[in-house]
């Protein structure tokens, strides 16, 4: 048995993270195992707190990850709670559980695994009847959320493997053009685990594998696996479901391709001029500049008064925008509303999306906080993870917290941004205070509004961010998608109707609430 945990000698001096003495063998013992103590260095870390939630879900991934393996996590601290994962069949109950509040094309998903030059890959995937293509990869158990050369090889060997069994069995003719790797991905979930001895990351984040070998390991992989997977006669009826998805795909690709278009010589999806809509900003400094999506005309008007208009841009929406995890591409290109806010980024969507283009360095959503607000926001959400997704893997989406209560007494105001906010307020103000409680934004006054909401010095922001890829797919899926008796479970068990509240609670907003103002 092994025990790390920091040592104080007799002076009083720490000895953090470095052995007092060489490691002694004494004695022989029944015991199996190692035990490792660990204690967060409080001069290292920002918080010493462990948060039981954000482990529980990396330990669910490593035994996903390792099938079979026995992970257990037991919490002793004040709230008592234990949580336990074993999965004897490791990725592919990994891709069951990511497709679990979706409509799959074929009963189980496919899975192989093989190694090329003492690189091992491990794929399991399957199709659905969704838009959403979502593909997981692993390296050495560590996720790497920006991708990398081996999602680029096992992307390219299914778009090859695939076409070319659509060319074997007719269901694409000679004189047909190619289906494109995007049609073949269209409802694909996969996961992608790959264990190799040196491993280069790259990117801001160091999330994205940069080894050229991997490419080639993982094509030789799943060619090898795949093509017979195809040309078993017991999986013809898989192979030509996916066959099938893809042929709509790619029609329904051409259709976005047209509304693009169309969209183009309309003059509404690039260098659209938005008049009446879009309120730019004069400045250029793209790193400073800001978007406010506003909810209705109403508080638009009051953000395009209130703003500083030298960094500031207002794009008002005008009804509820689509759920889009319910439509095709096209179907969203269809939708004023994301047109509009399209053409006000600059970034192109999908599979044409350049973050290096984009006009803004924030995009914040700015809603009512009520049950309208909140699926408003849930909406635009779900629009930038599926179609914009570097906007929030970089860090650019933010949610905008207004108040919820003006607590004011003769010439002192006080805004309070939860109930306890506003028992701190009346207590300060004493006998006398009056209380506005704000129904939506429109209430707020131009000054008000730049006051509480707008003003970098003083205002509350939630950056939106993804802290576990496949936790964030599971939750849109649940929440977004068709299934409703799984949205239903997962709001009566895990639903907080004062989240707004907790967000501020845990410290997610950034920047400082507004104080009392006199």
């Amino acid at each position: 048995m092994q025990e790390f945990e920091p040592l104080v000698d007799s002076s009083g001096k720490l000895h953090p993270g470095r052995p007092k003495a060489p490691l002694k063998e004494v004695g022989r013992t029944r015991k199996q195992g190692t035990v490792v103590t660990f204690k967060p260095d409080e001069r290292v870390f920002e918080s010493t707190e462990m948060n039981f939630e954000l482990i529980s879900r990396r330990m669910r991934e490593l035994a996903y990850l390792n099938r079979g393996i026995i992970m257990r996590l037991i919490d002793l601290r004040k709230q008592k709670r234990e949580a336990e994962y074993c999965f004897l069949s490791g990725l592919t109950d990994f891709v069951a559980f990511l497709n679990a509040d979706k409509t799959a094309l074929y009963p189980a998903p496919i899975y192989f695994k093989g190694e090329k030059d003492g690189i091992a890959v491990e794929v399991a995937m399957q199709h659905n009847d969704g838009y959403a293509e979502s593909i997981f990869s692993y390296v050495n158990n560590i996720p790497t959320t920006e991708g990398g050369m081996h999602e680029t090889g096992f992307k390219a060997a299914l778009t090859k493997v695939l076409n070319d069994y659509c060319r074997r069995t007719g269901v694409l003719k000679e004189k047909d053009a190619s289906l494109s790797g995007e049609d073949f991905r269209e409802g694909l979930t996969a996961v992608l685990s790959l264990k190799m001895k040196t491993i280069q990351f790259e990117g801001q984040t160091k999330t994205r594998l940069g080894n050229t070998e991997a490419r080639p390991a993982v094509e030789y992989v799943v060619m090898e696996q795949l093509i017979p997977f195809l040309e078993d006669l017991k999986n013809s009826e898989t192979a030509s479901r996916i066959a099938e998805k893809a042929q709509k795909a790619a029609h329904a690709r051409e259709a976005a391709r047209k509304a693009k278009s169309v969209a183009r010589e309309k003059n509404k999806l690039e260098n659209a001029p938005l008049v009446g809509k879009l309120s730019s900003c004069t400045g250029r400094n793209i790193q400073k500049n800001e978007l406010f999506i506003v909810e209705g005309d109403s508080a638009g008007g009051s953000a395009k008064q209130g703003r500083d208009r030298s960094f500031q841009a207002i794009l008002p929406l005008r009804g509820k925008p689509l759920n889009v995890e319910k439509k095709r591409l096209d179907q969203v290109l269809e939708n004023a509303e994301f047109r509009s806010i399209i053409t006000a980024l600059g970034t192109g969507i999908g599979e044409d999306f350049d973050l290096a283009q984009r006009k803004y360095e924030k995009v914040i959503i700015l809603s009512d906080a009520d049950q309208d607000g909140a699926h408003i926001r849930a909406i635009l959400l779900t629009f930038f993870y599926r179609y914009m997704k570097p906007l929030i893997m970089n860090g650019h989406i933010y949610i905008g917290l207004p108040p919820l209560y003006k607590v004011h007494k003769g010439e002192r105001v006080i805004y309070a941004y939860n109930e306890a906010e506003l028992a701190l307020a009346a207590k300060e103000l004493g006998r006398g205070y009056l209380v506005q409680r704000y129904k939506g934004l429109g209430e707020m006054n131009p000054s008000q509004l730049w006051e509480t909401t707008m003003n970098p010095d003083c205002r509350s922001l939630i950056r939106v961010g993804i802290e576990d890829a496949a936790d964030v797919e599971h939750i849109v899926t649940v929440l977004m998608g068709d299934k409703v008796h799984s949205r239903k479970e997962y709001i009566s068990e895990f639903a907080n109707f004062n989240k707004r509240d907790a967000f501020l609670e845990k410290g997610y907003a950034q920047s400082e609430k507004p104080a009392a103002n006199s």
